[in-house]
């Protein structure tokens, strides 16, 4: 949003509450490695292009995406693994190997997942719906897809094959979705990959950020770091300005919230008494899964390991009922394992190799645990699996390794209940029914990024901002260029 506006004339500025340009898309540096902290699966490649082609600029000038493939390898515990791959002749020959039967029906659930695509994201992911007209709108489209139906239900109604389904429906739990209770619209992540590829950023995700940073303030943005805001400060129900750590107060025209919102309402907005029925009902809410994640970096290389591995174990629907429901953190458990090397191998020494796992656990509210006594013995346990199977050996051959908690997420990103994707992606929590990107409350507040629509996601979030600065820029046609100077916290 920051891009679009500085792009249009408007004089913007970001404030940063980390040490680093990116939030939530940080990278920690030791001993010659570098791990990205946040997302790492670049899809819609599009997407991020336009915000150069907006300067005049080529983002091919700045980074270099690197094409991923297989795009994930799944593997579940009894040796069978399955490369989801864009080529359509080897993913058929796959599914056949599972069962000859489904090939017909991925077929089928491809269209349908085109055809999602189509409606819920080409035409509306940048469509703000600030409106209940505008939901009722696309109400129509939305029951002749039958978007009440979960991605798994949809999944399943044309693959018969257990792992299959799941090869096919894991794809919600990467923007917070139960794949058994996400709607099935979110299935569009299928096509959305198989159209546009997956990326990986040439020297990872945070060269991404430094690319879209340097843009910012090449256009004559400001980038304040180390800068944490503590309240957005309103008066007579517009937005004045915000304070600082420290009580620094600095005005500002209007003020773009890419905070986790929830946050935003509560904590920043506390003393602001239009806003706080909101903050009471989002605080009511369905929120999506935490994280804990182990980063760690080896003396030796796993080269038979893909970039992005999904790891199943024995179990799918009782896990995840574990995991959003019954606040259980799973004695056994599925991974996600990240080993960017195979695509960039300046990522860590010459001779070593760089991985981060992740694993999917209860947020704080399903599990308020203590994290500082859980997370040592989670990460050894975590690492004796990985050790025993995929990584043969790899507790031996660790020089380097950090955990990032639920607590984390909640202490360092102010993520509310230390989630990773903020409002979980249900239909009665998506479009209309998520957070708006417009406070019609108070005159000159707008959000961005996962907890409004469309939702979280690198497209996701990309496409929050085009629909804020969107409605920003329709609302200021009046305005003469250079005249406002919003923030964007």
């Amino acid at each position: 949003a920051a891009i679009r506006l500085q792009a249009r004339g408007i004089q913007t500025t970001v404030l940063e509450k980390r040490d680093k340009a990116g939030g939530r898309a940080y990278v920690f540096e030791d001993s010659g490695f570098r791990f990205d902290a946040g997302p790492t699966v670049i899809t819609a490649p599009e997407c991020i292009d336009e915000l150069f082609s907006l300067c005049n600029r080529k983002r091919e000038d700045y980074v270099e995406f690197l094409p991923v493939s297989p795009f994930y390898r799944l593997c579940w515990e009894n040796g069978d693994s399955f490369d989801y791959v864009n080529d359509e002749d080897q993913l058929l020959e796959q599914i056949k190997g599972f069962n000859p039967a489904d090939v017909e029906g991925y077929k089928e659930f491809f269209k349908y997942s085109e055809a999602v695509y189509e409606a819920g994201y080409q035409e509306l992911v940048h469509v703000p719906f600030l409106s209940f007209w505008d939901m009722v709108r696309v109400a129509p489209e939305l029951i002749k897809l039958k978007a009440y139906r979960s991605v798994y239900k949809t999944v399943a109604s044309f693959i018969k094959n257990e792992k299959l389904r799941q090869a096919f429906s894991f794809h919600s739990l990467l923007i917070g979705g139960n794949p058994f209770s996400a709607s099935s619209i979110y299935t569009l992540i299928h096509a959305l990959e198989r159209k546009g590829g997956v990326y990986f950023a040439k020297g990872g995700t945070h060269a991404l950020v430094q690319a879209l940073s340097n843009l910012f303030e090449e256009m004559g943005g400001r980038l304040i770091l180390n800068a944490e805001v503590e309240e957005i400060v309103t008066e007579q129900s517009r937005v004045i300005g915000v304070k600082t750590a420290g009580g620094e107060f600095t005005p500002y025209d209007m003020v773009v919230s890419n905070a986790d919102v929830t946050h935003t309402y509560t904590n920043l907005l506390r003393s602001t008494k239009e806003v706080q029925s909101v903050a009471r009902r989002l605080l009511g809410k369905r929120y999506s899964q935490a994280l804990f994640v182990v980063y760690f970096g080896t003396d030796r290389v796993y080269p038979s390991v893909a970039h992005h591995s999904i790891l199943f174990c024995n179990r799918y629907k009782s896990l995840l009922d574990d995991i959003f429901s019954k606040g259980v953190l799973p004695e056994e458990n599925s991974f996600y394992l990240h080993a960017p090397c195979r695509t960039d191998s300046t990522l860590a020494p010459e001779g070593c190799d760089a991985f981060y796992v992740l694993a999917n656990v209860p947020n704080l509210a399903k599990a308020p645990l203590d994290w500082s006594v859980v997370g040592p013995r989670y990460a050894d346990w975590i690492l004796d699996y990985l050790s025993r199977t995929y990584l043969p050996d790899v507790k031996r051959h660790i020089v380097t390794q950090r955990t990032f908690s639920p607590m984390d997420f909640k202490t360092e990103l102010n993520a509310h209940l230390g989630t990773a994707f903020s409002l979980e992606p249900t239909l009665l929590q998506s479009a209309y029914f998520r957070a708006h990107n417009k406070e019609e409350r108070l005159r000159g507040l707008y959000f961005v990024g996962a907890g409004t629509h469309p939702g979280a996601g690198v497209p996701g979030v990309i496409n929050s901002a085009k629909a804020t600065a969107g409605v920003i820029l329709s609302e200021l046609r009046d305005v003469p260029e250079f005249a406002l100077e919003p923030a964007y916290v």
